[in-house]
């Protein structure tokens, strides 16, 4: 497995895709290697340092590492490829890991939506690009849901569905861009933010404790609750992708000799993307959220409720 430039401690996917090929290896007692990337100039030599020690399936991990796997997959027909958050790639030796988690960010909107006692949630992205903003019109979606459902007027800051417009960082990194793009949403007065790109919470969760405002905010990738115990008192929720068991899965069938090149998609179905529990927050939200949420998930894998995005991914 290669990360990218966040590497295997960054609390989010390059983390949980690391730990799902642990476990995978476990179980299936196979060996593993492993090489973290410090830059995008990391990316084609670690890719090449998997291929060279006979790895017979490389994960590369995150959108970034598109162009270094799509010419070492080409490079190596008889080497098979997976690469996480990323539908570009067109070989028979190259299987996409990705996710509709625009169906639970529609969730977590929902919820968002619930609690908020101002009437305004915000969320904001760290680039405008597909695996982004998929988050952010499902999240954007599910307050509109909310408001349709209960009558209300909740509003969100930081993203436009409709034209598809927003606040945006530049990047990943939690750094004072970031921060003051969450204080920017803050600003308007939303007590509920969502930043979407691995670190950049961090940043947010900052701006949050500065301002002294009680402001929940939601996480995305894994439970940060979990994976980030330092800001678990600020988080409502999480959007999560289920990295783990879908590295697990595309492992055990290279291991099984079943590779393919057919997408893997996480959707509410196949638990590849969830909602996570509300931890702390549990009694603070209101006694029948919950109940509503399981069914308006059920509502979603039945088919009765559409949840759709320009960036969902094609299944």
């Amino acid at each position: 497995m290669v990360s990218d430039s966040g590497g295997f401690d960054d609390h989010s996917f390059n983390q949980l895709g690391y730990e799902g090929l642990q476990e995978a290896a476990k179980s299936l007692s196979v060996d593993y290697k492993k090489a973290e990337s410090k830059s995008e100039n990391d990316f084609a030599p670690n890719i090449q340092s998997m291929v060279d020690q006979n790895c017979n399936l490389v994960v590369t991990v995150g959108f970034l590492l598109a162009d270094a796997t799509k010419k070492a997959a080409a490079s190596n027909p008889d080497v098979n490829f997976a690469i996480i958050d990323d539908n570009s790639i067109q070989a028979k030796n190259v299987k996409p890991i990705i996710f509709d988690t625009a169906q639970a960010a529609f969730l977590a909107g929902y919820a968002a939506a619930s609690y908020s006692k101002t009437g305004i949630v915000g969320t904001f992205g760290g680039m405008q690009i597909p695996t982004v903003t998929i988050f952010m019109d499902g999240f954007a979606d599910g307050v509109k849901y909310f408001n349709d459902q209960k009558s209300k007027s909740v509003k969100v800051v930081g993203w436009d569905v409709d034209a598809q417009n927003g606040s945006f960082t530049g990047g990943f990194d939690a750094n004072e861009t970031a921060k003051n793009t969450a204080q920017g949403i803050i600003d308007q007065n939303a007590d509920v933010i969502m930043p979407v790109g691995g670190p950049i919470y961090q940043s947010a969760a900052q701006a949050i404790k500065d301002s002294g405002k009680s402001i929940a905010m939601v996480g995305v990738d894994a439970d940060v609750y979990e994976s980030d115990p330092s800001v678990k008192d600020l988080l409502l929720t999480s959007v999560m992708k289920g990295m783990k068991p879908a590295t697990n899965d595309v492992v055990k069938q290279a291991a099984d000799g079943k590779f393919d090149s057919t997408p893997y998609v996480g959707t509410l179905k196949n638990d590849g993307v969830g909602l996570a529990p509300f931890h702390d927050f549990a009694s603070k939200v209101d006694s029948g959220l919950q109940g509503e949420l399981d069914k308006i998930k059920a509502g979603i894998i039945d088919g009765s409720i559409k949840v759709t995005s320009p960036s969902s991914p094609k299944q």
